[in-house]
């Protein structure tokens, strides 16, 4: 069945809409990161790089890290980006362009977000390095996707609903990481539950001058336990990358570097610092 103009749309050059990438420019390991600027922080390690593409916040560099093919691609910050940049990155392996069809054989991408994040324990010290072992999502990505949960995710999200039940007009989401990048590139990592926030002020708890409608949001999220498992930390793009991964047949693990202490209300002094601690442990383990 052919995928119609409208919804896949293509450029003049043959490259995807948004992403202005053509099929083969990426590898089968990408690294995505939210600033556009952190992608020349991670392939200023490569050995060699085959070429840069930008359009919009969406910046890649492609290249090799001694004989391993990596992509390095800033997503920009949010969800409603990783809608974006998964879907067309999916599109680029495993959607004949010309044909405009679905190939018959599929390929599987490792990707790995390298990101900020802002722990809710208090024993998560700045500087931490944390691997999600889950993604909840706070967002409303995955109400427009059809998705379906293990028992173990389905036994979490239930303890999840009856925690958060009382928050109005929000419909939680749940999708744990790839198995496999949790045992390699997460290895020895702290790991925990991460929240993905659909902004970053009154949806992650933060209070400026507008009111918050859910009071004591850290404490809420803070409290939630599971057996072994509990909330970590929050950022604004994990949940919908394990999620989207799960529905499109990706690998994916987010690695967080942790630059506020949320339950101290601290700020890393030395942030740079901290995210390229986390950039080499990745490279160093793909």
């Amino acid at each position: 069945m052919k995928i119609s103009e409208s919804d896949l749309i293509i450029n003049p050059d043959g490259s995807i809409y948004h992403l202005n990438l053509l099929p083969g420019d990426i590898a089968d390991t990408v690294i995505t990161v939210g600033d556009p600027d952190r992608v020349a922080e991670v392939s200023k390690y490569f050995d060699k790089i085959e070429f840069k593409k930008g359009k919009r916040e969406f910046i890649t560099h492609t290249g090799y890290l001694g004989k391993k093919r990596i992509t390095v691609l800033s997503t920009g910050i949010g969800t409603d980006n990783i809608d974006i940049v998964f879907n067309e990155l999916d599109a680029l392996v495993n959607v004949d362009f010309e044909a405009r069809e679905i190939k018959k054989e599929l390929t599987s991408l490792n990707i790995i977000r390298v990101g900020t994040s802002g722990a809710v324990q208090p024993d998560i010290p700045m500087g931490t390095i944390l691997a999600s072992s889950y993604g909840l999502g706070m967002d409303a990505l995955m109400n427009y996707y059809l998705q379906k949960l293990s028992g173990d995710e389905q036994i979490l999200m239930d303890d999840i609903k009856a925690h958060f039940g009382h928050l109005k007009n929000i419909n939680p989401y749940l999708m744990a990481a790839s198995e496999t990048l949790l045992n390699t590139i997460g290895k020895d990592m702290a790991k925990g539950i991460t929240i993905t926030a659909p902004g970053f002020y009154a949806p992650q708890g933060r209070i400026v001058r507008a009111k918050n409608a859910v009071p004591d949001f850290i404490g809420l999220i803070n409290s939630f336990k599971s057996n072994q498992h509990r909330i970590t930390n929050l950022e604004m793009e994990t949940a919908g990358i394990y999620a989207l991964a799960k529905v499109l047949g990706h690998n994916a693990i987010s690695v967080n570097a942790i630059l506020a202490s949320r339950v101290n209300f601290e700020f890393s002094k030395e942030p740079n610092k901290i995210v390229a601690q986390a950039i080499k442990m990745v490279l160093e383990r793909i």
